[in-house]
C-alpha cells in the first residue's frame, strides 16, 4: 500500500547503503538512486549526506525517516485490522518458548492475542532453545519464540524483538558500588552460567570470542538451568552472572541486583520466532503478523 520509494528510503536508512538495500528489496542500485533522487526533488532537499562511499541521514532525512515509520506502523494496523475482520480463525496453537521469554517476555503478547483471538486455543511448553528447536523438528509444536538462532536448514527464523545480556551481582557483593570492570577482571569473579543448551550461554560464549576470552578461561562456578534460579544463587553468595535485562528488570527496579559494566564488552542479541520451512500454517500466520504488530505499537 506505502509508496514504494518510502519503502527504499526506509530500507536505505536503516542500512546506510545504497547496495544493501538493493540486494534487500531486490532491485538494481542504480534504481535505488533513482527513487532517492526523485524523492529529494519532490522534497526539494537532500536527505543523506555523502563522505566519499559513506553516507548518513540530513536532518530532514531524518525527519523523513521518523514519519516513514508512522506510516509504516498505520499501514500494518489498518493490514492487521482488516485481515482479521475477513475471516474467523479458531483451532489450537501448539507453541514452545525458551526459559528467558517464558519466564519474562510472552505472557503479556499471550493475554493480547487471547483478547483479539478468543476462539484459538493457545498451548505453551518451555525449554532451552536446543529443547525448542528440537520440538518444532519432531512437529511436537508448531511456532517456537527462542533466544538464538542455529542454522538448521529445515527451520525458518523470523526476528521478534532485541535483547541486551548483563553482568549483575546482588547489592551485597564487594564490587556492587563499582561502576565498571576491566575485561582482565573477568578471570577473578565467580562465575554462575545457564545450562548446555541454553541460548543465553551460547550467545555469551561468542561474545567472548571476540575479545579473545572462552568460558573455560573463567572461574565458573555453577551452571544452572534458568535466571530465577541464578537470581536466587547470587543473593545468597559473592558470585555474578550474565543474565537477560528481561529477567532482572524487577530486582534491579527494587535494587536487590546491580549492574557491572564490563569496559568493551556489549552482548546483545535477538529473540526469534521459529517454524519449519514452507509456507506458514494459518494459525502460525496469524500469531507471527500479531506479534510483529503487537510490539510495534509498544
Amino acid at each position: 500500500m506505502a509508496d514504494f520509494r518510502l519503502e527504499v528510503f526506509y530500507t536505505v536508512a536503516k542500512r546506510l547503503s545504497f547496495t544493501k538495500a538493493a540486494t534487500e528489496l531486490f532491485i538494481t542500485q542504480p534504481a535505488i538512486t533513482k527513487h532517492i533522487r526523485e524523492l529529494e526533488e519532490q522534497y526539494k532537499t537532500k536527505l543523506f549526506e555523502r563522505n566519499g562511499n559513506k553516507i548518513k541521514l540530513s536532518l530532514t532525512g531524518e525527519l523523513l525517516l521518523k514519519h516513514t515509520e508512522d506510516i509504516f506502523a498505520v499501514y500494518r494496523r489498518i493490514d492487521f485490522d482488516l485481515h482479521d475482520l475477513t475471516q474467523h480463525n479458531q483451532g489450537l496453537l501448539r507453541m514452545g518458548a525458551s526459559t528467558t521469554i517464558a519466564q519474562y517476555v510472552i505472557a503479556p503478547l499471550l493475554a493480547g492475542f487471547k483478547e483479539k483471538f478468543a476462539a484459538i486455543q493457545l498451548s505453551l511448553i518451555n525449554g532451552n532453545t536446543e529443547q525448542i528447536e528440537k520440538a518444532l523438528l519432531a512437529r511436537e509444536i508448531e511456532l517456537g519464540l527462542i533466544e538464538g538462532r542455529s542454522k538448521n536448514q529445515e527451520i525458518s527464523y523470523h526476528e521478534f524483538i532485541k535483547d541486551e545480556i548483563v553482568l549483575v551481582c546482588s547489592k551485597n557483593h564487594p564490587w556492587a558500588k563499582k561502576a565498571s570492570i576491566k575485561t582482565a577482571s573477568l578471570k577473578e569473579v565467580r562465575l554462575v552460567l545457564r545450562e548446555q543448551g541454553s541460548g543465553t550461554l551460547e550467545v555469551i560464549d561468542y561474545a567472548f570470542k571476540s575479545l579473545g576470552l572462552s568460558i573455560a578461561d573463567l572461574n565458573v562456578e555453577i551452571h544452572l538451568g534458568n535466571a530465577e534460579t541464578i537470581k536466587s544463587y547470587l543473593l545468597h553468595t559473592n558470585c555474578m552472572a550474565f543474565l537477560s535485562v528481561h529477567a532482572v528488570a524487577k530486582e534491579l527496579q527494587n535494587g536487590e541486583l546491580r549492574i557491572i559494566d564490563v569496559e568493551g564488552l556489549t552482548i546483545e542479541r535477538k529473540f526469534y520466532m521459529i517454524r519449519l520451512q514452507g509456507k506458514a500454517e494459518g494459525l502460525v500466520e496469524i500469531f507471527m503478523r500479531f506479534a510483529k504488530h503487537y510490539h510495534n505499537l509498544k
